[in-house]
């Protein structure tokens, strides 16, 4: 597809021959996700239909078919790796989703993420109808910190799990309407909220991702303070996570990534201050070498924050006389 691209299109069994049907389908399904093995129940005739939106980035499908299950075996999965996860959502009758030694059932209202990366086996019968999204593996690995496989039932029916399966039916509902960067901004806030489902993080006693960004945050923020380039986009991009996430993050702890960072390079500048090793530095070498545009920046920020310049707060640190200082300053 052309770069930024965005396509939907519908396919169905209903124009291929009854006996080349079900190798139809292994090729269709092959086609936009992986290599994988199937087994149908029909020893003949197969029906079955995709609704496919995607982009560059994502993918949404809504299928329906006869009984079918599908498998990635270990054999697949080393010739051909698949790092990204995908979010089943079952609109009708029901999936079974087999992985890690651990089997969903998933119905109407409950989801499950897995990956391709791993053995698995999905299988539904003739009545089911769902959706299946395409994630890239990043966007999962960072937010929840692993690389392992996921075969855990969400509950899509209330709180933040029913937020973002409406959140799914919206796309597809206005898919003929959709540019490629609308449907991308959408799709990436349905991760996030998947990735939050997943932790717990709709339960506002269980703070666990946002408390586990916020510290991942707070630590690179002290090791690259001095960085002038650094704000939150920057930082968000590094740590793998989105700026929003970041945002959402400090929200909780009452800040925000500007803040954070100036607190950061104020902290430094006042050790470096009160440090024998940085004397020989001038006040604008100082604002400089901490990530301050300038060194009038920094003194406004010092000021505000400290109560005084941080030409004031060095001869006081120095142990300089108040007269002396007065004299000096005028």
């Amino acid at each position: 597809m052309a770069a930024n691209s965005y396509l939907v299109e519908t396919t169905t069994t209903g124009g291929v021959r009854p006996r080349e049907r079900r190798e139809f389908w292994s090729e269709h399904v092959t086609s936009y996700h992986c290599e994988l093995d199937y087994r149908y129940r029909q020893s003949t005739d197969f029906t079955g239909g995709t609704i496919r939106q995607c982009s560059d980035t994502y993918q949404i499908v809504q299928f329906w078919s006869d009984e079918i299950t599908y498998a990635r075996t270990p054999g697949l999965v080393r010739r051909h790796p698949d790092e990204d996860y995908r979010f089943l959502l079952p609109l009708k009758g029901g999936l079974v989703v087999r992985q890690d030694g651990n089997q969903a059932e998933l119905l109407p209202g409950a989801g499950s993420l897995i990956t391709l990366d791993a053995p698995f086996e999905l299988l539904h019968g003739s009545d089911t109808r769902a959706f299946i999204m395409t994630i890239p593996a990043d966007e999962v690995n960072g937010p929840l910190n692993r690389t392992s496989s996921l075969a855990a039932g969400l509950d899509m029916s209330k709180g933040l799990g029913r937020v973002a399966a409406d959140m799914m039916r919206g796309l597809f509902e206005e898919r003929d309407t959709l540019s490629a960067p609308q449907f991308d901004a959408v799709c990436a806030r349905l991760v996030e909220l998947l990735c939050m489902l997943v932790v717990g993080d709709d339960r506002p006693d269980v703070p666990g991702h946002l408390a586990e960004v916020e510290a991942m945050v707070r630590r690179y923020v002290r090791r690259h303070a001095a960085d002038p380039e650094l704000n939150g986009a920057s930082m968000a991009r590094e740590l793998g996570w989105s700026l929003r996430q970041v945002q959402l993050a400090l929200h909780h702890a009452g800040t925000t990534p500007r803040e954070l960072i100036r607190e950061e390079r104020l902290r430094l500048v006042r050790e470096r201050l009160l440090h024998p090793g940085y004397r020989h530095m001038t006040i604008t070498e100082l604002a400089y070498a901490s990530g301050f545009s300038s060194a009038s920046a920094l003194s406004t920020a010092f000021r505000r924050r400290f109560g005084m310049s941080p030409r004031e707060f060095r001869r006081e640190a120095a142990g300089e006389p108040a007269e002396r200082r007065r004299a000096l300053t005028g």
